[in-house]
């Protein structure tokens, strides 16, 4: 690819994740990601100024190629905001409205988008809900998964008894302003699918965000899937879990496009019955999810080694996921119905016999890479050698980004660019997910004086000491005498211990520059 491309990019919010790994991604390719300045996004529940997002879109769409839009951004301010506006269903069609002149006026331009589906988590914290949430929301739950088992007639009769009571206790108004909000969001979803109709998106993702099989959400997946299938959208328009990878799959699925490339990944799970573990907070098995990533991202799976472009590497749960935060316990499925090792080995022969790339998909636990498999990655020389690597948050968010990274690998190769994302991954999934957020979490932040819903701000103290005990792990499980990573910013982009931000390189030793 020669030709230079510019990209529109209205991130799902200001998190890094968002706001800054499509851009990371992107940085020494022919893509320039155009994000909108900082100063208009929204920071946690305060919405984005979405009239002066608006602005900035419509004027950046004049310059651009292509078009990667989160809807909930441009409707509601971002993916917290769309779970606490007021707004009315006629100032969001406005809104959408505006897309259909952006396109008029533009015709040539591709425009990619995702809008989620409004969660519903199973507990009680108004951390990223209504503050009503904090003292409502597992009875907010149930009633949206019993009743939906009621409809379909398999709610157990100790699940009626517990719904009665829960109708009895739930005020009318919290539940009325809930469903309120669901149904307006609905008929948002209803909307945007027209414009795909029409042909204004040429495609669109409808990820999945903490996802149950019954529920409120379920129910709203349903009335979604139902009017994509009336509307003959199946091929242009993916349903599945997922949310804060998608701005990173959508973006690679345009340079797939650009360079005219299908590439053909194919996956090596750890484990025979990985491909069947319903990860957390997702609904469907494992392998269902895997080729829809595969699939928006551009890709398609291959049926062997030898046909694929790409070799994904998949460690996975070996019967059930656990939290990330709990692997030093050792448990049976993990360490038994899984083979890590053949895994690893079969990576290393690939790319030192082969000269096959081969991505790690780090899916084993939730909300944090496998010390176990980083260390063996490590032992083989292997970390700075992969075509990508992710273990962060929901098995979705990792396999997206990895998914993304590794086909810019396939187009680009190994980048300094390409090497600081896989430092980050490793100073982020690794180091900080599966090692001191747990640690710090758990005893220390309070013993501060905070707790880890709420610090000292993002640049306070916790965040030196974040960044302090980051830069031990790092020299203790990620450097090598190959290179180090180096950490050049630590915040805590939305003052509490979920999320880090950061910025780092690696340094090769004694060489300088990658080329």
């Amino acid at each position: 690819m020669s030709k230079h491309h510019s990209i529109a990019f209205v991130p799902l919010d200001e998190r890094p994740c968002n706001y800054e790994f499509p851009y990371l991604l992107a940085r020494g390719t022919e893509f320039e990601v155009n994000r909108p300045p900082m100063e208009i996004m929204g920071l946690k529940k305060r919405p984005a100024d979405v009239e002066k997002l608006w602005a900035w879109f419509e004027e950046s769409c004049a310059e651009a190629d292509g078009a990667v839009v989160a809807l909930d951004t441009l409707l509601y301010g971002g993916i917290i905001p769309s779970r606490l506006h007021e707004l009315q269903p006629e100032e969001l069609t406005a809104r959408l409205n505006r897309l259909r002149g952006i396109k008029q006026r533009y015709p040539a331009l591709t425009l990619y988008a995702f809008q989620l589906i409004m969660r519903c988590p199973q507990y009680s914290l108004s951390d990223e809900e209504p503050d009503y949430y904090a003292d409502w929301g597992r009875e907010i739950f149930r009633t949206g998964f019993i009743g939906h088992r009621l409809e379909l007639g398999i709610a157990t009769e100790e699940e009626i008894r517990e719904l009665a009571e829960i109708d009895i206790r739930l005020p009318g108004n919290v539940l009325e302003d809930y469903l309120g909000r669901r149904a307006v969001n609905i008929e948002a979803s209803r909307q945007v699918l027209a414009l795909v109709e029409e042909g204004i998106i040429e495609f669109m993702i409808v990820p999945q965000d903490d996802s149950a099989p019954y529920g409120h959400t379920a129910k709203d997946q349903e009335k979604i899937r139902s009017r994509i299938s009336e509307l003959d959208l199946e091929l242009n328009v993916y349903m599945y879990p997922g949310a804060d990878e998608v701005g990173c799959v959508l973006l690679t699925r345009m340079m797939n496009k650009a360079a005219g490339r299908v590439p053909l990944i194919y996956p090596r799970l750890s484990s025979v019955q990985g491909a069947f573990v319903i990860p957390l907070f997702e609904d469907r098995f494992f392998y269902e999810t895997l080729k829809y990533q595969i699939m928006a991202a551009g890709g398609l799976l291959a049926s062997s080694t030898e046909e694929a472009d790409l070799v994904l590497l998949v460690n996975t749960p070996g019967e059930t996921m656990m939290e990330a935060v709990s692997q030093q316990h050792s448990c049976h499925s993990y360490d038994v119905y899984r083979n890590v090792m053949e895994l690893v080995e079969y990576g290393d022969y690939l790319l030192r016999s082969k000269g096959k790339p081969v991505a790690v998909a780090d899916v084993g636990y939730a909300n944090g890479g496998d010390r176990k498999l980083v260390k063996m990655l490590r032992r083989k020389g292997l970390l700075f050698e992969l075509a990508g690597y992710a273990g962060w948050n929901t098995s979705s968010n990792s396999l997206g980004t990895v998914i993304a990274q590794a086909m810019i690998y396939l187009h680009y190769g190994r980048s300094q660019e390409h090497l600081d994302f896989l430092a980050l991954r490793y100073a982020e999934d690794v180091c900080y997910c599966s090692v001191v957020r747990g640690e710090l979490s758990e005893g220390p932040v309070q013993e501060m004086g905070y707790g880890k819903y709420l610090l000292d701000g993002p640049r306070g103290t916790v965040a030196a000491r974040v960044e302090e005990r980051l830069r031990e792990e790092l020299a203790q499980r990620i450097d090598t005498a190959a290179g180090a990573v180096i950490i050049t910013d630590c915040y805590m982009p939305w003052n509490r211990m979920f999320e880090v931000g950061l910025s780092v390189r690696f340094e090769a030793s004694g060489s300088g520059r990658v080329e």
